[in-house]
């Protein structure tokens, strides 16, 4: 398979699937630009071979009709700034605009095309409109990983008009890659920290990371479900009683393979969902009627940082607590530093899922973490073991 380093782009118009769906203020400045950032790599190394670069996103869910709240133009004009070159904007992503500004792309030149979604076809798969995509460049590369779980015209229908010129960008692969050191062959102990509010939504993560990992932890609102289903008494907290048998049946799993779980064995409580509720702590397994679990407590924390010391690979998805309020961000503010201070000291740590990039970047973090991934949905599908059909598209 062709990769970024392999390929020489010299004299071909690089057809790219970028992310720039980034979120911007009421008038349409990018907010915060870290997706667009990323993909800087992969379109500086097709410049600097001296080919061009088509650049293709999605913004926002305009339903298949053109919104112009959702135009990709000013995140073209926020590129541009990045790139230190003017990034030329083509009305629509396919027709006589995008057609014309493609076939006159000199090397060295960048071109946007207009939101990908202002058609139906883009989500619908549509084998035409990939078609007609495909013929304004001559290379496929997809560097768009938060869109990888998508099956859409532009992330992997449209691969199969490139069988011999279709690659992943250095984005893409990066995210690859720290999956497979974390899921392939890790370095051991491996141990996974799992949270978030339910199991519901962790259920397929949980049952394929029984098998790889040597510790996991869970947190957050799901660890609820757990401390009941183990006779725990939980008060007013958040608990998916449908999902008992299923907490048990990972408690069983885990115990039959050999991997040391850790659920918090105390918590901090409050009388309401809110910053300004009464707070107190107890042990998570006797929480007082009418109270609820919004943090883990300090001996959790202790047990999980030393859990996480101990590690020499780490995959973090989900926060401990409702981080977002100052009283209950305590818990996942501790596993940030644990997994920084474990990467210091040499392991391997991948971060996954928007509330635990969020949180990173929140305490200033992101910067003492191996690997920090951009895609939360697709990052999901990929720990429970799926195969992404932008992945697949590519490399089939």
């Amino acid at each position: 398979m062709q990769t970024m380093d392999s390929y020489d782009f010299s004299g071909k118009k690089a057809l790219v699937r970028v992310d720039l769906n980034v979120p911007q203020d009421a008038n349409g400045r990018v907010t915060d630009d870290t997706r667009a950032r990323a993909i800087l790599p992969t379109v500086n190394k097709i410049l600097n071979d001296g080919g061009s670069a088509i650049l293709m996103s999605h913004l926002g869910r305009p339903k298949g009709k053109v919104n112009p709240g959702m135009s990709l133009k000013p995140i073209g004009d926020h590129l541009s700034g990045l790139l230190g070159k003017p990034v030329i904007f083509a009305s629509d992503c396919v027709g006589p605009d995008a057609k014309a500004k493609a076939a006159a792309l000199k090397p060295g030149e960048v071109l946007l095309l207009e939101n990908l979604r202002f058609h139906p076809e883009e989500e619908a798969g549509d084998e035409a409109f990939s078609k007609t995509l495909s013929e304004l460049g001559d290379v496929y590369v997809n560097d768009a990983f938060g869109t990888a779980h998508r099956a859409h015209a532009s992330t992997t229908v449209i691969a199969k008009f490139f069988p011999n010129d279709k690659l992943f960008g250095h984005l893409m692969q990066a995210e690859i890659d720290s999956v497979g050191k974390v899921l392939g062959a890790p370095q051991r102990p491996m141990t996974a920290i799992v949270g978030g509010s339910k199991v519901s939504s962790k259920i397929d993560v949980l049952q394929n990371l029984i098998g790889k990992c040597d510790e996991l932890i869970i947190g957050g609102g799901m660890a609820n479900t757990f401390v009941k289903a183990r006779g725990g008494h939980t008060g007013a907290s958040l608990v998916e009683d449908d999902l008992l048998d299923t907490a048990r049946d990972i408690i069983k799993a885990a115990a039959a393979k050999g991997v040391k779980l850790h659920i918090p064995t105390d918590a901090v409580v409050a009388d309401a969902f809110a910053e300004t509720a009464n707070t107190d702590q107890c042990a998570a397994d006797a929480v007082p009627d009418g109270w609820m679990a919004l943090d883990i407590g300090p001996k959790s924390i202790d047990a999980f940082r030393a859990a996480i010391l101990r590690s020499k690979t780490l995959l973090w998805n989900g926060p401990m607590g409702v981080f977002e309020m100052k009283p209950f961000q305590q818990g996942t503010v501790a596993i940030a530093q644990a997994v920084a201070e474990a990467t210091s000291k040499g392991a391997f740590s991948l971060v996954g899922g928007g509330d635990s990039v969020a949180a990173v970047n929140q305490f200033g973090l992101a910067d003492k973490i191996s690997y920090v991934s951009t895609g939360g949905g697709a990052m999901l599908e990929y720990l429970e073991g799926k195969v992404l059909p932008g992945i697949a598209a590519v490399q089939g």
